[in-house]
């Protein structure tokens, strides 16, 4: 069974369970994987101002609560929907946790399974930009992982990023937590004054490194950029673990 950590957001968890079912071959009800979301955004705390110091208390150990309750369902495997919960000071702790606790669920990193889809179907790119929340910017997350592997990361200047970028998603009036369905304009154009600026820089291919970011930026492609959906990755990872037969092609 495969588990989803949602409330991290909402809609980001609802989204990952959508393409899970998108991306399974499935040709009646029967035939689709058993899948289980999990949302408690009431117990878990906001990831970006925990990474920012506005928030004292670690989500990580609300998330492992969370994976506790999926892994006792009959959870093997699960998922977070939430890139910025992947930065290292939030994920290693969740690892920690259940490894105290010899949990036996396995755990999928979306920055990893990011970078290796990129690796493995898009092998000429060199230039990746990025678009995320400050909380994962300012981590490093995405950036740390390309240059790894040898690629050019390409990100908004400071001031786009926490006036422009960052604002598309939290802003309390149209950022993507407050108006999930339908989007507000303004954020998808904060997001698309991102999107211009990355392929301005070089960049041949766009990481959308918020899981609110697909709600707004739907396309395969921004102009000539490619665009990249960590959460379609981490489903199509999901149900590759249950069972690759299930796995649409692409």
């Amino acid at each position: 069974m495969i588990g989803i950590v949602g409330g991290v957001g909402p809609y980001a968890g609802t989204d990952l369970l959508n393409k899970i079912f998108n991306n399974t071959l499935a040709f009646k009800d029967q035939e689709h994987l058993d899948s289980v979301l999990l949302s408690m955004s009431s117990k878990i705390e906001d990831r970006t101002e925990y990474l920012l110091g506005k928030v004292k208390i670690n989500p990580a150990l609300a998330i492992v609560e969370v994976l506790h309750k999926l892994e006792l369902i009959g959870s093997t495997i699960a998922g977070i929907p939430c890139n910025t919960a992947h930065s290292k000071k939030i994920f290693d702790t969740i690892q920690l946790e259940l490894e105290k606790s010899k949990s036996r669920i396995k755990l999928l990193n979306m920055i990893d399974e990011t970078v290796l889809f990129i690796a493995s179907n898009y092998p000429d790119i060199t230039k990746i930009g990025v678009l995320s929340t400050t909380g994962t910017y300012k981590s490093k997350l995405y950036a740390s992982a390309l240059r790894l592997k040898g690629y050019e990361a390409i990100v908004p200047p400071l001031e786009m990023q926490e006036n422009t970028i960052h604002p598309a998603i939290y802003d309390k009036v149209y950022g993507i937590k407050t108006i999930s369905n339908p989007i507000h304009p303004q954020a998808r154009q904060n997001l698309l004054e991102g999107c211009s600026y990355l392929e301005e820089q070089g960049a041949e291919l766009v990481i959308l490194g918020c899981t609110e970011i697909p709600l707004a930026i739907t396309e395969s492609k921004i102009n000539n950029m490619i665009t990249v959906d960590p959460t379609n990755i981490l489903a199509r990872a999901l149900i590759k673990y249950i069972d690759p037969l299930k796995l649409k092609p692409l």
